[in-house]
Formats: structure tokens, sequence, C-alpha cells
């Protein structure tokens, strides 16, 4: 089976139930990684807003790729607190209103919404690429997707593998970073040498769903 040209509704369902496998299946692993300088509730509160998620799958609205990503967002937004909600909310927020409408997106499309939902988690927390935060796995992700899509519009699997390679490398290139924002932040030099949970979790994810595109269109 070739792979898709252009990214459809169900992919867009099964990306967003990749990450809430992948949040719920990592919660121990992921609060783990936040208990070292952080308050060790990242795991907990990612897994709480995608099993809200899933709990509510067959009521989310369908009528297009916005209005599925609008109402993940909500749901995302009003079960989880402390920075974790209001971040993820946000980037799915921003997603969605970019795709409002659409039954189909293309990759230059997906990086526009990436660029928006970065836009968004750097306005509603404050960071800036160079923190130590997601940030350092997705703006890198989007650079390489958008530079994938001037290359091949078309070319789904490939985008997929890169993207999770780059996010898979910031991981192990920002461990030596000292953060600047988060709770980790809040313990200033010792941050030095962990790695920081959300970027762990972006990098898994993108490696999960390249997994799943893999067996889905072999």
């Amino acid at each position: 089976m070739e792979a898709p040209q252009v990214i459809t509704l169900t992919d867009i369902e099964s990306a967003v139930r990749v990450m809430a496998e992948t949040a719920i299946e990592n919660e121990r692993y992921f609060s783990e990684l936040d208990a070292v300088v952080g308050d060790a509730d990242f795991g907990v509160s990612l897994a709480t807003g995608f099993r809200a998620v899933l709990d509510q799958w067959s009521t989310l609205d369908r009528g297009s790729i916005g209005a599925f990503l609008i109402k993940v967002s909500a749901i995302i937004t009003s079960t989880v607190g402390g920075c974790s909600g209001p971040i993820w909310g946000t980037a799915f927020m921003r997603a969605g209103l970019k795709s409002k409408g659409r039954q189909t997106i293309s990759l230059g499309d997906l990086v526009v919404m990436l660029r928006s939902a970065i836009e968004g988690i750097q306005a509603r927390g404050g960071a800036q690429p160079g923190d130590k935060t997601l940030l350092d796995a997705l703006v890198p992700v989007a650079d390489r997707l958008e530079e994938m899509s001037r290359h091949d519009e078309q070319d789904m699997h490939g985008a997929l593998e890169a993207v999770a390679a780059v996010a898979s490398g910031a991981v192990e290139a920002t461990r030596n970073w000292e953060a600047k924002r988060g709770r980790q932040s809040f313990t200033g030099e010792r941050s030095i040498g962990t790695l920081d949970p959300g970027i762990v979790a972006v990098a898994t994810i993108l490696q999960m769903m390249k997994a799943r595109f893999a067996a889905q269109h072999p």
C-alpha cells in the first residue's frame, strides 16, 4: 500500500491517539525524569489529560481537522492544571485554528500549524528556544519539517523519520544545558546534566508515530 499524499482527519486522529497512548504508557517514566529536578508531576499531568481525551474519544467533533484538534485542546485545558494543561492545550488550539474547516492538509500546512502551536506555547509560558524546554525539540522539528515539505510535499514517511530523528537528537543535545524556564529552572545549575521531560516526551511520541505510520502504510 502506498503512503498517502495528503494528511487526512483519520491520520490526525491516529496521531492524537498515539500521543495519548504514549503519554499513558510512559506516565511513570516521564514523572521520574521530572522528579530529578522538577516536581515529579509532568508524567501524571500529561497522562491525565490524554486519558480524558480517550475517555471522550467517541464524542469528539470530527467535522474537520480543526474542529477535532480544538476539542482535544478544550479537554486537556479543562482537565490538567499546572503548566502542562495550558501549554499542551494552547498547542492543540493553535494548530486547530490553522486547520479550521479542513478535511485534509499537506506537509506545508502541518508546518504552519506547528509554527502557530510553537508561538502559542511561547506566549503562554514565556519560554524561548535555548531555555531547555519542549520548544528545543519542537522548533528543530518544525525547521526540519519545513525543509522536507519544500523538497517533497508527498513524502510523509520520510518526513516522520526525519523529524523523529531530530527530536531524539535534541534529548541528548540539551542534557548539559541549564534550564531557564519551568520547574527545573528553579534548581539552577542542578538542571545541568539532566534530561528535560518535555523534550523526551516529544521525542518518544514522534518515534511512536513513525512506527505506527510505517505499520499502517508498509
